[in-house]
């Protein structure tokens, strides 16, 4: 029998511990834990962010680093989408918006040269139309040669890509059999698949497809023929192959004619959703041990991606989706960023002030509470596992400017009442408070980002309903006029100095533009730019960390609504990211995107004393067992 060292030409190494970042292969003897351990691949699904859009029936396109979901029906199916939304691995961002609302639709492609063909705008359901997209701006495609509606998503790429089947409501038979293939201009018909048939999942290429289960709806009123089929095309013909454990349809897919994953779908006679997922190996159909988190059907997904990594995103489970998941089969697990709970605040409440370096080291001073007054002066400090109480601050209030660290903070004007606003500014010096040169404004909700000896803060409201637009600079000592903004709003939060930051969200119902929950805006100590919007809303209170060019920014929603979602910025875009478990109009300041915290709030009619500690995504190694002795 060969030994170990004639296979692999070297002995297996023994260490007392793991070896640090080991490769997939790689064995070696654990002498503390007394075993042979080795890092294998493993296929696994993980959970990512969020989409902006819940929605279903939509086109699919790229890869789980750069993927697209393009239009479908909305959330209550009454209607269809124009979003386009790109996925980065991480999160979802907004980018040009389809021509027109379209849904019952397929893509394929990538992020940067993506097709979308057939849907229409519901009510109707079919299309000649498709549209190409080159990661900025969409443009028409090719006129289709037959109506379609519901074919799944495209096999191939842009100029070279594969539709058959589908749906071509209100005529009958509703499911048809034709084929076309697509060179980039122009659309081809070809050899018509056996039968006719909607809703297959799909994988491969143009000349190298696979097409499995769906369902034949032949006449209104009559009972749909469930497939579980499978057919390859060659790229001129179709042949029948290995059956599926069980019919299904509006299942997702991804892989090549000889090495395909399917995922997930609906049973077709039930309206419950499956979670399973099944590999294909150019002839047969078997299990897999992992499954979806959520059964799903009728997602966008990347039919020609490999079969070792896909994105699933939106769809139906047991309502339309705005979640996504990724299969990755690799020597590596990736636990997707996530908000976990910590210690709840000593006193809840709303519009309190907060600085300090995130979720280890936090200090919440003042706030709305219920009762009369509606402010309170209790501070407290939060170091990473409990809030502890504080000195409190000198004036009661809340609604107003906070920055810097718990060892040198500021706050600065707010709200003691229903009808008064406040221009007093109070240092904290990890203990104490002490009042320091009051604002040159009178005024509420006046917001911003920076430091005790650099704070920046802009917009604001007073008692008479006026949203200026000026903006103030705090060195320490004095106050000093800053840059005129570009437009009055309120409840902004941000990150950064009074020399270089960013702030996020704003409420103004008087401005030009409306209410610009999602605005963002750059300040470089002398003038104020728009930067791109957020893809969601946050207006209300909301917590920001980070740094100009890597924050997180979440809750608030649209305007003072109860959000729970969150996003990243990288100093040009903005991402979706993990979920809160509490919504609410959340606090919360922190100098680094990993240190994120949010904190206490408000969901109407309640007061908020949660606290949620952001992690950040991970990646570990595979390291198993070899043998037990």
């Amino acid at each position: 029998m060969s030994t170990f060292k004639e296979i692999q030409g070297r002995n297996i190494r023994s260490y007392t511990t793991n070896p640090d970042n080991p490769l997939e292969g790689q064995m070696w003897y654990n002498q503390t834990e007394l075993k042979l351990k080795g890092v294998v691949a493993s296929g696994a699904m993980s959970s990512g962010a969020n989409a902006s859009v819940a929605g279903y029936n939509l086109g699919g396109a790229g890869t789980t680093t750069a993927g697209l979901a393009m239009g479908g029906a909305n959330s209550t199916g009454t209607g269809s989408l124009t979003s386009t939304e790109e996925y980065n691995g991480s999160g979802w961002s907004t980018a040009e918006d389809l021509p027109g609302a379209t849904s019952y639709t397929g893509g394929c492609g990538t992020q940067t040269a993506a097709l979308l063909a057939g849907g229409a705008n519901i009510p109707a359901y079919a299309s000649t139309t498709s549209r190409e997209y080159d990661g900025t701006n969409w443009s028409s495609g090719g006129t289709m040669n037959t109506a379609t509606g519901s074919a799944g998503q495209l096999a191939g790429i842009l100029t070279a890509a594969l539709i058959a089947g589908g749906d071509r409501v209100p005529a009958a038979p509703r499911s048809i059999a034709n084929a076309e293939e697509y060179d980039g201009s122009s659309w081809t018909s070809v050899t018509s698949l056996p039968a006719v048939r909607q809703y297959s999942g799909v994988a491969g290429i143009q000349t190298s497809a696979l097409y499995w289960g769906g369902y034949a709806d032949t006449n209104p009123g009559t009972p749909n023929t469930q497939y579980n089929t499978t057919l390859e095309y060659d790229g001129t013909n179709w042949t029948a192959t290995g059956n599926l454990p069980a019919v299904r349809k509006g299942a997702g897919g991804t892989g090549t004619q000889s090495d395909a994953l399917s995922f997930g779908g609906n049973p077709g006679t039930t309206p419950t959703n499956i979670t399973q997922i099944l590999n294909y190996n150019g002839t047969t159909w078997s299990v897999n041990p992992a499954s979806l988190s959520a059964a799903r059907q009728l997602m966008a997904y990347s039919a020609s991606g490999p079969s070792s990594s896909a994105f699933l995103a939106k769809g139906t489970t047991t309502a339309v989706s705005a979640t996504t998941e990724e299969w990755n089969f690799t020597a590596n697990t990736v636990t997707a960023a996530a908000w976990s709970t910590g210690g709840n605040m000593g006193t809840a409440r709303y519009g309190g002030f907060y600085f300090g370096t995130g979720k280890t080291s936090q200090v919440a001073a003042g706030g709305h509470v219920p009762g009369s007054p509606p402010n309170t002066a209790n501070s407290e400090e939060y170091n990473g596992t409990t809030w502890s109480e504080g000195n409190n601050i000198n004036t009661g209030r809340f609604n107003g400017a906070g920055g810097g660290t718990e060892t040198a903070g500021v706050i600065s004007m707010g709200r003691p009442g229903p009808s008064a606003s406040s221009n007093a500014t109070e240092e904290y010096d990890g203990s104490s408070w002490t009042t320091v040169t009051a604002s040159p404004e009178t005024i509420y909700r006046k917001v911003g980002a920076g430091t005790q000896t650099a704070l920046i803060v802009t917009g604001g409201l007073t008692p008479g309903a006026s949203y200026p637009t000026t903006s103030l600079e705090y060195d320490g000592t004095n106050w000093t006029s800053g840059a005129t903004a570009p437009f009055g709003g309120n409840n902004m939060d941000g990150v950064g100095t009074e020399a270089s930051a960013v702030l996020f969200g704003g409420t103004s119902p008087v401005d030009p533009a409306g209410a610009r929950n999602n605005a963002s805006y750059d300040y470089n100590g002398s003038a104020w730019t728009a930067n791109n919007s957020m893809n969601i809303n946050h207006g209300g209170q909301h917590f920001a960390c980070g740094t100009v060019t890597e924050a997180i920014v979440g809750g608030g929603a649209s305007p003072y609504a109860a959000g729970a979602t969150s996003e990243t910025y990288d100093g040009t875009s903005f991402a979706t990211n993990a979920t809160l478990a509490v919504s609410g109009q959340r606090g919360g300041k922190g100098t680094t995107t990993a240190g994120a915290i949010a904190a206490g709030g408000f969901n109407s009619p309640t007061y908020l004393n949660a606290t949620e500690e952001y992690n950040a995504e991970s990646t570990s190694t595979n390291i198993v067992d070899i043998t037990t002795s």
